[in-house]
């Protein structure tokens, strides 16, 4: 058993962060592929590491209940992020 079985695989990202408006707590996430609402989403970066479970997203200002690969999504978010922040399935 080698010293490279040991490590963990890291989780691939489900999306980034494009932008972040500050005043509305609005991250705009570009999805690399497909999210549900309810499910948990971990946002990780240089200062950012937290999870919530995704209550909302929109898109245009209208609900959307799914996220499909290379949409960009509002999320209402509990704490800042960062343009460039990784989205994870957590």
């Amino acid at each position: 058993m080698g010293l490279f079985s040991l490590r963990k695989k890291e989780p691939k990202p489900i999306g980034e962060v494009i932008h972040y408006f500050g005043d509305l707590s609005v991250a705009v996430v570009r999805f690399g592929q497909s999210f549900k609402i309810g499910g948990k989403a971990r946002f990780k970066g240089a200062t950012t590491d937290f999870e919530q479970v995704i209550q909302s997203m929109q898109c245009d200002h209208k609900a959307v209940e799914n996220a499909k690969k290379g949409q960009e999504l509002g999320i209402k978010v509990k704490g800042k992020v960062r343009q460039g922040d990784q989205v994870f399935a957590a």
